[in-house]
């Protein structure tokens, strides 16, 4: 995980058995109902999620000089990485970092407060005007891909990237992400993004993006 997100990373580096771990959920897969329904949590976690960490365990696996590296070494300099494994590295990597962030960014009824509130105060206005700005950018992804709130040169912007790339790769600290892939709302909301995003502002855990912004300094 990011260093700033050490401190409550789901995806580990066991460095014992050189393999990376993806850990269960901290919440019940129905917790976020009824915004986020527990049949689309099962499948994105147990299924797409742990499948990242799975490919990118095997890319690595011939590669003993790169499987105690964080996922944030691996993904900063993928330009290090052998060109046989490089996308790989780069689609599963970003596929397990992008979700073990998500899964801490969700939770029901925190409201909005402390540096982050202030901080989004200043950059965008209001939280309603970031939010409108979240959501234009969040609609304009086309086909799967996230959207993001980052730290780039000390100030928050507003950025999203195709498939699981990730801002990490790019020199920005993603400090709160949505993830736009099919997979992550199809079974509730069809073909009905707009609905998806309006549901996901209900269950942002702002505490934990509070965290990620005072890390990211």
């Amino acid at each position: 995980m990011p260093s700033y997100l050490l401190d409550n990373r789901s995806l580990i580096n066991n460095i014992e058995n050189m393999k990376y771990t993806a850990e269960d959920l901290s919440y019940d897969y129905n917790a976020l109902e009824p915004f986020i329904d527990q049949q689309t949590m099962e499948i994105h976690h147990d299924k797409h999620y742990v499948g990242y960490v799975d490919k990118l365990n095997a890319a690595l696996e011939p590669h003993p000089d790169l499987q105690d590296k964080s996922l944030e070494d691996l993904l900063k300099n993928l330009n290090d990485i052998p060109d046989s494994i490089r996308s790989a590295v780069r689609n599963n990597g970003g596929g397990a970092l992008n979700h073990a962030m998500f899964w801490q960014l969700l939770k029901k009824d925190v409201a909005i407060s402390g540096d982050i509130a202030t901080a989004i105060d200043e950059r965008f206005g209001s939280l309603s005007e970031f939010k409108a700005q979240f959501t234009d950018a969040t609609l304009k992804v086309f086909g799967s891909g996230w959207a993001w709130l980052v730290v780039a040169n000390g100030q928050l912007e507003i950025v999203t990237t195709a498939n699981q790339d990730t801002p990490i790769s790019s020199g920005q600290m993603p400090i709160l992400g949505l993830d736009v892939w099919e997979h992550a709302y199809y079974l509730k909301y069809q073909n009905r993004r707009p609905e998806y995003i309006e549901a996901f502002f209900n269950v942002i855990n702002w505490e934990q993006v509070n965290e990620y912004y005072n890390n990211s300094k």
